[in-house]
């Protein structure tokens, strides 16, 4: 059957429904995503198949509701006329598609036009504009009536769909301007709302939980945190302990005192009344002020408070009156912290023995502060308290003190009136004969308590920043080879063994040949005949010799080593030398003899002066003993432990030798000037090589004397070493006037009243003519031991 030709305006307007059915269909097809592309294939097969039920799509735009409306209402229209007609299959296909596009631009039913217009209104200017295909190509221009499409792309024909079936879904748009990926559709005002308030939460919630930790569970830490910042923590330091002498005299004490510091940056905002007007005059003001209290020049100071560092030092050891001047001037950012100073009222007479403290921290130095030091320096205290913002106390906030406990008072063995003199005498010999030190021991021989330890090129404890002088005692540190005063223990040991008496007679000649050395005396003379006592008068190494060889080598050494020799002396003090004391076992041959006369071993004036109090002291040794007694801190003293005493040699013998020393200073003697008017005097002169650890061998002499005195009833021992003397080296010559002098002191500060005169014969110490061979006890040269 042949089918009319529809009129001309009939098909323009197929055409024209047909070209924008096919744009909106490209447009839709070209912005679906692949997964819509497959949704909608699905559903519109079920469509052509008559199985598949209307389902509702979301659409991605008001835009795509409005073209499905119009499409659904065409389809039905089309599906009606495509049932009347008979058209063959081939060319039916055509005039379906012209007519579903004539149907959907013309033949859709009122309700569907309804709701188009109602989805039109309500999506405004969502179909209106300008698109542009996903593909990047066709635009669509709405500038005018009539100008439906544009470019060259063809639309896909849409496919017809069964009659009664919906029509397949369109896709979401994708955004103009091609690109991959589905874009979602421009954000709802309510939807971005939303999101700020969420936001807006989730910032407000981390503040609470913030408040809610500190005010919580952290508050006590943090209320700590935020209390140690506005506060400080100032160090009180514990009051020294007192040093005394034996009679209260003030030898070391601590005062207190105060270290100002100034915050360079509070200083600017200083302000004082000029005028009758409250000015701001800063830091050149405060300097003009503290200038006179600090005694500093005012440029030095502005200098010093001058820049942004928050601690700098101004002055130190200041008094509290002071500092309580400067505190009521207000400057802000001056403020102090406590400090004690240590103080030596005796400056160098008793420095190297009292020793020092350090001066940036008042620590323990040397003598008998760092001796004691566990005994004097107590226990600091703290003072915690609020402070503002330059520094300055609160003066209402709270504050807890937790008080210093002070360290504890000592009262010393030493007589400062005989130190003050033993040191004055000892220096003056010193500079007299141009040694290189010296040291006087002045030592009580019943107790052994020390009453003087002087020791000279000395220092002031008061000012020891230049360093120089010598901080040691040499009285404890310094050990020498002693000399003849050592002599008085070989003979010692001899009375004791029972090898010689002080009667007993001696051939001395002036030198001994022994091994290969030959051992002299301190001058040439011809053979001389004496006693032992006058061997020991007369000083004779000769002499000395003879006596040791009565007894083995290991037997003079325990004496010495009783004696004191090879060992501290147990007082304790810091730097002691306990001296050189071989074992016999490693003497050679010539040392087994230079010991008996004090070369080849070496002491410290303490330790010799201790030979001297255990011969006084009736053969017992007492350890010498510096502390007399300690504060108990509550207004009592608490007595030192008794000093150790040991029996060296029996009462008989101690006298014996006690009665040759006499000998000694008289004018037989080497020490006719160690007489005093009207005591007895005992002693032992001592001339020996000085080994110098620097060189590495024997430089000059050492210079001794060392007695004591009433000879019947000892009190008092005086040992006097000078080292290394250029003018004049005998120790009679030069140490027996020290001796003398100090002793003529102590005595009287002491109140010993002289010593009446008993008339006592004094020993023999001469013989008149050379004793016979069989003569009992002779002790004669038998020979060198090597040759035998």
């Amino acid at each position: 059957m042949t089918q009319r030709r529809p009129p001309a305006s009939s098909t323009r307007a197929a055409k024209g429904s047909t070209s924008a059915s096919s744009s909106t269909s490209t447009r839709s097809t070209a912005s679906s995503s692949s997964a819509a592309r497959r949704a909608a294939a699905k559903k519109a097969a079920a469509s052509r198949t008559g199985t598949t039920k209307p389902t509702t799509t979301r659409a991605t735009s008001t835009a795509t509701t409005t073209r499905a409306a119009s499409t659904t209402a065409s389809s039905r229209a089309s599906s009606s006329k495509a049932s009347s007609s008979k058209a063959p299959t081939s060319k039916a296909s055509s005039g379906r598609t012209s007519s579903t596009a004539r149907t959907r631009a013309t033949a859709a039913p009122s309700s569907a036009r309804r709701a188009a217009a109602r989805t039109g209104a309500s999506t405004g200017s969502s179909t209106r504009g300008a698109r542009t295909s996903a593909a990047g190509g066709t635009r669509r221009s709405t500038t005018g009536p009539g100008a439906s499409r544009t470019g060259t792309r063809t639309a896909r024909p849409t496919t017809p769909r069964r009659s009664g079936g919906a029509a397949p879904p369109r896709g979401p748009r994708r955004r103009r301007g091609g690109g991959g990926g589905d874009v979602p559709p421009a954000g709802n005002p309510r939807m971005r709302m939303r999101g700020l308030m969420v936001a807006s939460l989730f910032v407000l919630s981390l503040f609470a939980a913030q408040l809610m930790r500190i005010q919580g569970f952290d508050s006590a830490e943090v209320a700590a945190d935020a209390l140690a910042q506005r506060t400080t923590t100032e160090s009180i330091p514990a009051r020294r302990g007192t040093i005394t002498d034996a009679h209260g005299t003030v030898l070391a004490s601590s005062a207190e005192r105060r270290i100002v510091v100034v915050d360079q940056t509070a200083v600017p905002a200083y302000e004082k009344e000029v005028g009758g007007t409250r000015t701001e005059v800063g830091v050149a003001g405060a300097a003009e002020d503290l200038a006179p209290l600090l005694r500093q020049d005012e440029d030095d100071l502005v200098e010093a408070m001058t820049g942004e560092r928050r601690y700098v030092i101004l002055a130190k050891n200041l008094s509290p009156l002071t500092w309580r001047r400067i505190s009521a001037l207000g400057i802000p950012g001056v403020y102090s912290e406590r400090s004690s100073q240590r103080t030596y009222p005796q400056s160098t007479t008793v420095a190297s023995l009292v020793g020092f403290v350090q001066p940036q921290d008042q620590t323990a130095g040397g003598g008998l502060e760092l001796m004691l030091d566990d005994t004097l320096k107590g226990t600091p205290g703290t003072a915690t308290y609020e402070v503002a913002m330059d520094g300055s106390r609160l003066p209402n906030a709270g504050s807890d003190v937790s008080s210093a406990k002070p360290g504890k008072d000592v009262r010393l063995t030493i007589d400062n009136d005989v130190q003050w003199y033993a040191q004055n005498a000892l220096a003056a010999k010193v500079e007299e004969t141009d040694a290189l030190s010296g040291t006087v021991v002045v030592q009580r021989v019943d107790t052994g308590e020390l009453v003087a330890l002087a020791s000279y090129p000395t220092f002031d404890p008061n000012d020891i920043g230049d360093g120089k002088g010598v901080f040691a005692n040499l009285a404890f540190s310094d050990a020498f080879e002693p000399g003849s005063t050592a002599k008085i223990m070989t003979v010692a040991a001899g009375l004791e063994e029972g090898t010689i008496t002080p009667s007993s007679p001696m051939v001395l000649p002036d030198h001994l040949q022994r091994y290969d050395a030959t051992l002299r005396d301190s001058h040439p003379h011809p053979v001389e005949y004496r006693t032992v006592g006058g061997a020991l008068a007369e000083s004779s190494n000769v002499g000395m010799m003879l006596i040791g060889e009565t007894m083995k080598p290991k037997t003079l050494e325990e004496y010495f080593r009783k004696f004191g020799l090879g060992s501290k002396t147990g007082s304790g003090f810091p730097g002691e030398s306990e001296g050189i004391m071989p074992p016999s076992e490693k003497w050679d041959g010539v040392q087994r003899y230079t010991v008996t006369y004090g070369q080849g071993l070496s002491t410290t004036a303490v330790q010799v002066a201790g030979v001297f109090q255990t011969i006084a002291n009736k053969g017992v040794r007492v350890a010498p003993s510096l502390v007399a007694e300690t504060s108990d801190g509550e207004g009592g003293w608490t007595p030192a432990p008794a000093a150790k005493r040991e029996r060296v040699v029996s009462q008989s013998t101690a006298t014996s030798v006690s009665r040759m020393l006499e000998g000694v200073v008289s004018e037989e003697g080497t020490a006719p000037k160690a007489k005093i008017d009207g005591y007895r005097v005992a002693g032992k002169t001592g001339t020996a090589d000085r080994y110098d650890d620097k060189t590495g061998g024997y430089s000059g002499k050492t210079a001794s004397f060392i007695g004591y005195a009433p000879a019947q009833d000892p009190q008092l021992v005086v040992a006097v070493i000078l080292q290394r003397p250029v003018k004049g080296y005998f120790g009679g010559q030069v140490a027996a006037p020290v001796f003398k002098d100090v002793m003529t002191h102590a005595l009287q500060t002491q109140e010993v009243p002289p010593a009446a005169d008993d008339k006592v014969k004094p020993i023999s110490t001469r013989l008149k003519k050379a004793p016979a061979e069989g003569t009992p006890g002779l002790l004669k040269d038998r020979g060198n031991p090597g040759d035998r």
